[in-house]
């Protein structure tokens, strides 16, 4: 009978649950029903692992072993690293001159092929670097069996896995300057249009709209930092640590280091060199970080779009309707948005609970970092894409945002610091008064404005129509003029400012 892998994982797991209930029993899956992969016969040894094992892995095994499916992504670094090595091999005399040029003209031959898609996957193969390996023996014979000189599969992956997360990095800070660029446009449209500023999501004082879009801004800052300091840290090479301890072979490590752009240069120690995933880690930290000001600048949108607020529109790209409501507009773009926060979250604790009890050097655990990773990246550049679009084609509804920061007595604070201001009264009297001014015009109905002078002097003798100066939104924004403040002229600088940085 021929068993699939899938049918073989079924069957165990069934297999299994038999035993369970029954107190024993044989499995169904014996050694001769769970064939491995064609590729690599039941009894047969599997010839990359030489002479220590008689016979080939079980389907289950390739099943759960094998990594191709994920780390074929890799093949650009794994080939640019076996480049590099092969060079170094050649200068220090270790391969051949004739051997390293065959190597890497094979290498570069797969680096063609790869591009073009012709990458086969074969589960016997395990990874993308053996893959890489036998598809040079392939074409060069031999010879290709040189490239793993003074290497092994953990420092390779090693130095594999930090070119691509350093790639990850600055790739994910081009998409935050993008957008960053968008809400600078936006905050720069709007550095004039007032609306309410919140606290407990209770009207508080009056803002601009340029201002709260550029404290998204301050963020997404704080998070390219993040990505850049990473980088910093994950600026060494680890090609030349072996499998754990170095090599006996006369490498020039400096050499491969700077052939791939490792500014630090080699690792200081071989042990750390392989069992590291710090880099990994703190990219999905800076992921994670970056996911919760989306989160947040998504949740606004949300908000901002129903029609107790009002606030915006969104445009119909970023929208989705409603299969039984036909007047439906779903701002779905931006709810998927805030939902990847979980996400980012759940694949940086994932690494973290891998990593948290590995003994030195490597274990096969280890090789779950990947998976986690390329989804965390995937899912943080549709979020940033995603973003862009809104930001960039949002509609803001003015009149809504203005008659909202006029409402909940948002210049009551105005009123508080005139009378400090303009009469000398202590900020904490100055706020009782102010509160007395709150309830009276609560009771009447009206706003701070809508109190006459003779109701606001009755509650204290010191306000003067002079008051009115400071009680209208206009001019609340206008007074806040402090570094960092809502009015519109820092605004501006802040936005030329932001630009620059750029």
């Amino acid at each position: 009978m021929t068993v699939s892998r899938r049918d073989a994982i079924k069957l165990a797991a069934l297999g299994g649950a038999v035993a369970a209930g029954c107190g024993g029993g044989s499995n169904p899956l014996s050694a001769t029903t769970m064939s491995s992969d064609p590729t690599t016969p039941a009894g047969t040894a599997n010839s990359l692992w030489g002479g220590r094992f008689g016979a080939g892995p079980s389907a289950i095994m390739q099943e759960i072993n094998a990594s191709i499916g994920v780390d074929k992504r890799l093949w650009r670094q794994d080939i640019q690293g076996s480049r590099a090595h092969v060079a170094m091999l050649g200068k220090q005399g270790i391969v051949s001159a004739e051997d390293v040029a065959a190597i890497d003209k094979g290498l570069q031959q797969i680096a063609a092929e790869y591009e073009a898609g012709k990458l086969v996957e074969n589960l016997a193969l395990e990874d993308i670097h053996l893959h890489v390996e036998t598809r040079l023996k392939e074409i060069i014979g031999p010879a290709a069996g040189r490239l793993h000189t003074a290497r092994s599969r953990n420092d390779q992956v090693a130095v594999d896995f930090r070119l691509w997360v350093k790639a990850a990095c600055a790739e994910a800070d081009l998409a935050l300057k993008g957008l960053i660029t968008a809400l600078l446009a936006r905050a720069e449209e709007h550095a004039d249009t007032i609306m309410p500023g919140f606290t407990h999501l209770q009207v508080a004082q009056p803002v601009t709209l340029g201002h709260h879009l550029m404290a998204y801004v301050e963020m997404l800052n704080r998070d390219r930092s993040r990505f850049a300091d990473a980088m910093k840290r994950m600026d060494e090479c680890p090609l030349g640590a072996a499998a754990l301890a170095g090599t006996s072979f006369p490498i020039d490590r400096q050499m491969t280091a700077k052939a791939l752009g490792f500014a630090g240069g080699p690792t200081r120690n071989s042990l750390d060199s392989v069992s590291d995933r710090d880099f990994a880690l703190e990219y999905l930290s800076a992921t994670h970080m970056t996911g919760l000001h989306l989160s947040r600048l998504a949740e606004e949108m949300i908000i901002w779009a129903s029609q107790p607020f009002g606030f915006i529109t969104l445009p119909d790209a970023w929208s989705t309707g409603s299969s039984i409501m036909p007047q439906k507009r779903n701002p779905d773009a931006a709810e998927l948005v805030r939902a990847k926060a979980g996400q980012f979250l759940a694949a940086f604790t994932r690494l973290s609970v891998v990593m948290k009890g590995l003994p030195l050097a490597y274990s096969k655990d280890m090789q779950d970092d990947k998976v986690t990773v390329f989804a965390a990246h995937d899912d943080l550049g549709l979020c940033l894409a995603s973003m862009m679009g809104m930001v960039q084609t949002i509609t803001f509804n003015k009149a809504k945002m203005r008659a909202a920061a006029n409402s909940g007595f948002s210049t009551a604070t105005d009123l508080a610091d005139w009378l400090v201001r303009a009469g000398g009264v202590p900020f904490r009297e100055a706020h009782e008064i102010t509160g007395k001014c709150v309830k009276a015009a609560e009771a009447k109905g009206t706003d701070l404005n809508g109190l006459t002078d003779a109701e606001l002097s009755a509650i204290d003798k010191r306000i003067t129509k002079a008051v009115r100066d400071v009680l209208s939104v206009e001019a609340s924004v206008a007074s806040r003029t402090s570094f960092g403040g809502t009015a519109p002229a820092n605004v501006r600088a802040a936005i030329t400012a932001a630009r620059k940085a750029l």
